[in-house]
């Protein structure tokens, strides 16, 4: 299925804005399926008035495909969310795709569980009660407009993407940047058609390599994101920037490429004072595919779950740990801590599916469970063979 066009507009026009006086209510659920298609879960939870469709503003999928140009077992995943969305909705399945950000993530390699995330949204009509002033999860979306072939890995698509981030902040209702902690961002890929039809206009596209051009398009998204939550200068981001400097990145975004949209689609996940969600997000960088010390050092100093030490650790984040969403990398050097690694040069394996495989199996011995968000290809996000990681944890019970 392939998604409606984007016009552009307003997210605040589209989904209306975040304000003191009507803070956000956000629920999360991890659901596993047996298959991309497969949504028994969700309707369980819906059937149970556990999850109210209308609410649903959101969904990160992990499928299982193998992640790369041909894997359409994301458009397939995203047709199911659409069809089952649609009469709850009161809408068309295409409209339910405009009206729901659906970020759908191939390749659960090694120990990875393929599963989905879904976020739904309310607008209470009155403040949180002061006990809830504290930082609470919120959740802002938007879409770009559709790009020319030409313009993925380019200027065009980190502007317009600086704009949708801008946009879901506001509609979040988050006015500092620091209080961003992830920003999804899902984006299109060239096929041999688009790379056809731009050299058919006598213009050269970015890459003519359909899977380097998934690089592209996710690096270019990372950097709009960058530009967006002012990680990086201004003056140094530009078409030559893209898969070239790697002292550019952001360590708050995870772009992940596909063939379904010819749009970029934005989630913002932050903090804000006043919301009303039982649920906090954290941040942290891994520095490489193996460094586990900075996820426990997040948990422990932002959550105060230590697995390592406290006895109870390990329940005590079974128990409220919703997810670990996280960017893995092939890093470029073909180093891990000085020692070589192969993962670039399989011709049999692409690369993002050994770092998933990695990132995947170091983050489950922490986490305890293997439903986790790993995307691969982290150009951009993160240094050089790292990757942003964020937790989110459930803190207490709903007002």
């Amino acid at each position: 299925m392939s998604l409606p066009t984007r016009d552009g507009g307003s997210a605040q026009a589209r989904h209306g804005s975040a304000t003191a006086a009507h803070p956000q209510l956000v629920g999360v659920h991890r659901v596993d399926c047996c298959g991309p298609g497969d949504l028994s879960g969700v309707q369980a939870l819906i059937d149970a008035g556990t999850l109210v469709p209308a609410d649903i503003v959101a969904v990160m999928g992990k499928t299982e495909g193998n992640g790369c140009v041909n894997d359409h077992t994301r458009e397939y995943a995203s047709m199911a969310w659409s069809h089952l969305l649609a009469p709850h909705l009161g809408c068309t399945p295409l409209e339910a795709a405009q009206r729901v950000a659906l970020v759908m993530s191939g390749g659960t390699e090694g120990v990875l569980s393929p599963h989905f995330t879904v976020f739904t949204r309310r607008w209470l009509d009155e403040a949180a009660p002061a006990q809830h002033n504290a930082p609470r999860l919120v959740i802002g979306t938007a879409h770009t407009r559709d790009f020319a072939p030409t313009e993925i890995g380019r200027m065009a698509q980190i502007e317009a993407t600086a704009q949708a981030v801008r946009e879901a902040m506001l509609q979040a209702g988050i006015q500092r940047v620091e209080d961003v902690h992830f920003v999804q961002v899902k984006c299109p890929l060239l096929t041999s058609t688009k790379v056809q039809q731009a050299l058919g206009e006598r213009l050269e596209p970015a890459t003519r390599d359909t899977y380097e051009s998934m690089g592209y398009s996710r690096g270019a998204s990372a950097l709009g994101v960058a530009l967006a939550l002012e990680e990086v200068p201004a003056a140094k981001v530009n078409d030559a920037a893209v898969l070239r400097d790697w002292s550019l990145y952001s360590g708050r975004a995870s772009a992940s490429a596909g063939i379904e949209l010819d749009h970029n689609v934005v989630i913002v996940l932050g903090e804000a004072r006043g919301a009303a969600s039982p649920y906090r997000i954290a941040h942290t960088v891994m520095r490489d595919a193996v460094d586990a010390a900075s996820v426990r050092k997040l948990l422990r100093e932002c959550f105060a779950i230590d697995p390592d030490r406290d006895e109870a650790g390990d329940e005590a984040l079974s128990g409220r740990l919703v997810n670990l969403l996280a960017k893995a990398e092939a890093s470029p050097d073909g180093l891990v801590r000085g020692q070589r690694h192969t993962m670039l040069n399989d011709s049999d394996i692409n690369a993002t599916r050994h770092a998933r495989a990695v990132v995947g199996g170091v983050l489950a011995s922490i986490a305890g469970h293997t439903a986790l968000y790993v995307s691969g290809g982290a150009e951009h996000q993160g240094p050089a063979g790292g990757g942003p990681v964020a937790a989110i944890l459930h803190v207490e019970d709903a007002v």
